[in-house]
């Protein structure tokens, strides 16, 4: 019986190969940044910063999986969209191990930026640890699959990186620190900095395909509505004037990187225009309600704060742009992956 149960893990660990091996230009999905694609990794460290309480993942289904939404995220659709599985499972959640993780794997962290400092406001993961975390997974992927192939899974996954909201809104405008050393047009350029030194730390491991997502319309976001009392909740512009600063400085980024650095393909996956679409005509994309969340109140809950006995919390998601304060709904992420994979990410199918 022995000799049969090693028989048959040999067997399993041969289709597992051949199956990766026979797979897309793609062979997996991996991902860094925040809780805009983080697929539960921070439900294990010790942090407030996290989605696995009801109702997060009621429409998942049922379960709440550490993911800011209602069900799926970005890198779920976008991986499903190049034909690898229907979720990408975090790094940290022991109920996966390399098997699962060599055809996709998320290394974000909710609460994280490039600033070293932003992800001490919430005590989640900084982007130097997923980094790090991406390492080990390095050798286990080696120590599965071999040298040779792990290689070239690494050199044909493709990279979802998503970035630099929560260093503007967590950091910049909410502590003081960086407030005394920098203007905004300074501290764009210092996270500019960050954000090449960590894509070429990524071309360096092996990394070639990257999707590189900047910053959504932040100042219409439902809690920055909220608290924007004087405007009447409108959008705030000074915010939505940041991030399209930001991206545009994200935009040169990726043309010098890849011209710079043999190989590299970096593609500007800037979805900003067509959320804020989204945002300003919902009706034309089937939503009724954009200026608050689905959780709660939808103006300020998030996390721990969406109380699953709270009597407002939405009946129906999918009506909804937003489904807390701070995240879209699953509809809304679809919305914006198939956008993403069809004009943007198709020619890496």
């Amino acid at each position: 019986m022995g000799k049969s149960h090693t028989l048959w893990l040999f067997f399993i660990q041969i289709i597992v190969k051949v199956s990766i091996s026979s797979s897309g230009k793609v062979p997996a999905v991996i991902v860094f940044g925040d809780s805009s694609v983080d697929s539960g990794n921070n439900n294990f460290i010790p942090t407030l910063a996290k989605g696995n309480v009801e109702p997060y993942g009621r429409d998942f289904p049922g379960y709440p999986t550490g993911r800011f939404s209602n069900g799926r995220i970005p890198p779920d659709f976008i991986s499903e969209a190049f034909g690898l599985k229907p979720t990408v499972p975090a790094y940290l959640d022991p109920a996966y191990n390399i098997t699962d993780f060599a055809t996709g794997v998320c290394f974000a962290s909710a609460g994280t930026g490039y600033d070293n400092a932003t992800s001490k406001v919430a005590d989640v993961i900084p982007l130097w640890k997923e980094v790090e975390y991406y390492k080990e997974y390095q050798n286990k992927l080696r120590a599965y699959l071999g040298e040779e192939k792990a290689n070239e899974i690494i050199r044909e996954s493709l990279y979802l990186v998503s970035s630099g909201t929560n260093d503007f809104l967590e950091n910049y405008y909410t502590m003081p620190d960086r407030q005394f050393q920098f203007t905004i047009q300074q501290y764009e350029d210092f996270i500019i900095g960050l954000a090449e030194n960590f894509l070429r730390q990524l071309y360096e491991l092996g990394a070639r395909k990257i999707s590189l997502t900047g910053t959504p319309p932040m100042g219409c976001l439902p809690l920055e509505r909220t608290l924007n009392v004087l405007e009447h909740h409108g959008c705030v512009q000074k915010y939505n004037d940041v991030a399209l600063e930001f991206n545009a400085k994200l935009s040169l980024l990726v043309a010098k990187l890849n011209k710079e650095l043999p190989g590299f393909q970096v593609v500007d996956a800037n979805g900003y225009n067509l959320f804020l679409q989204i945002i300003t005509k919902p009706s034309r994309f089937g939503f009724e309600v954009t200026k608050t969340g689905c959780c709660g109140t939808g103006t300020f809950e998030m996390g721990f704060l969406c109380d699953p006995k709270s009597p407002f919390t939405c009946p129906d998601a999918n009506k909804y742009v937003f489904w807390d304060a701070f995240h879209p709904s699953e509809k809304t992420s679809q919305i914006l992956s198939k956008y993403l994979v069809e004009n943007l990410l198709a020619k890496f199918l």
